[in-house]
């Protein structure tokens, strides 16, 4: 048995967090994927066959009430809330990230005022995030510039409106100064939105505690509430009376069941929500959440710095040298839960090493992902990633 295989069963005999990995269902592969998408939690398919035959085949209207579909967005927004550092009646889910993004960024336009005519956005943002905020801007009759995070916090002024800002990079896995950030827009006079999708359920975020305005954030990644699941919107609880979307719905409506003609909101996180929630995807989600009972996010936080340290240690040990370079920052007040690598020929290296078991993705041009998710990655599994990773490229 090598030095790292030795230390990489040590470490797993010593993991508080091993026991979490018996609620997913997993097979025999390496699956460092999860910053896609998250593992299947044992107790969903269950829970959707009682949803399926019960509730809907034999309860059907009646679940609405006796079911609890109709409160279930915001119920479950308060299941998030603790997994990003929220008070319970902020988080509403429900819609994509990309239909939350835009009623987060046009409802921050519209509370800045029209004095306010820069939108700011984060130059290395998922593309969705910017195309959604151009076209925002368009409609509003305000400019963009795209920037790096850092330069939003050294350039927002008295012109800006809003700045959107992914707090974890979608390809390198730079984590970005959420707090610092949030401050120097605050103190222009700005709003901040945050997207999570790369950090809620695998890191702290802090929403209140930093006095975060709006956020967003897909469920399918570290919170593994699968595929399409519902998406979600914090709304700071100072900010919700003035929450004005621009996507009014009967469900945000104070009265959804008077069908009146004009549109008055309701209060709280509701002035979210826009048509009927999609109840199927959100109640897995919910069965899903189930795998964080009992489980700290600072506990799955300092695993996920153990996991990548050790990655990138094997990764040293196991693959040739000069031949891949890491993208991800080093230092851990920088780095999310994913190692990113550059490698000649990316793609037909991960296709090679999915082929042998081991799961991550590939970006353009040159770019290996490997997502670590705390609650059910090993370091033994971290080790054999590594270790075939340099396999692969030694030819072997």
């Amino acid at each position: 048995m090598s030095d790292l295989t030795l230390k990489a069963v040590e470490r797993d005999a010593a993991d508080p967090l091993r026991s979490a990995r018996e609620r997913f269902v997993l097979d025999g592969a390496v699956y460092l994927d999860g910053n896609s998408l998250g593992a299947l939690p044992a107790a969903v398919p269950g829970r959707l066959a009682d949803v399926v035959h019960r509730q809907w085949g034999e309860l059907r209207i009646r679940s609405w009430s006796e079911s609890g579909w109709w409160t279930a967005p915001e119920r479950i927004g308060d299941r998030i809330a603790p997994l990003v550092g929220a008070a319970p009646g902020q988080i509403v889910v429900g819609d994509s990230t990309s239909v939350n993004v835009f009623k987060a960024v046009v409802a921050a336009i519209r509370m800045a005022g029209e004095e306010r005519d820069e939108v700011l956005c984060d130059v290395t943002t998922f593309p969705t995030d910017g195309y959604i905020v151009e076209s925002a801007a368009r409609m509003t009759g305000r400019t963009l510039r795209a920037l790096t995070p850092e330069q939003i916090a050294a350039e927002a002024g008295p012109r800006t409106a809003v700045a959107l800002v992914n707090h974890v990079d979608y390809k390198s896995g730079r984590l970005n100064d959420l707090p610092g950030v949030t401050a120097a827009l605050h103190a222009a006079g700005a709003l901040a939105v945050w997207d999570l999708c790369h950090s809620a359920g695998a890191l702290p975020v802090g929403l209140d505690e930093h006095g975060v305005d709006l956020a967003v954030g897909c469920t399918y990644k570290y919170l593994n509430g699968g595929p399409g699941a519902p998406a979600y919107l914090y709304i700071r609880s100072a900010l919700q009376d003035r929450f004005d979307s621009p996507l009014p719905g009967w469900n945000s409506h104070v009265e959804p069941f008077g069908m009146r003609p004009e549109f008055t909101p309701a209060d709280g996180a509701v002035r979210g929500r826009v048509g009927t929630p999609d109840i199927l995807s959100m109640l897995a989600l919910e069965a899903a959440l189930e795998v964080w009972d009992g489980v700290s996010v600072d506990a799955v936080r300092a695993k996920s710095l153990a996991l990548t340290d050790f990655f990138l240690q094997c990764v040293a040990a196991e693959v040739p040298a000069g031949l891949v370079s890491s993208l991800t920052p080093a230092d851990h007040a920088e780095r999310g839960s994913q190692v990113a690598l550059r490698c000649a020929d990316a793609g037909k290296v991960m296709a090679e090493l999915i082929s042998r078991g081991v799961i991550g993705d590939f970006r353009e041009p040159d770019v290996l992902r490997f997502g670590f998710t705390p609650l059910y990655t090993s370091f033994q599994d971290a080790h054999t990633a590594a270790r075939v990773l340099g396999d692969v490229l030694a030819g072997r």
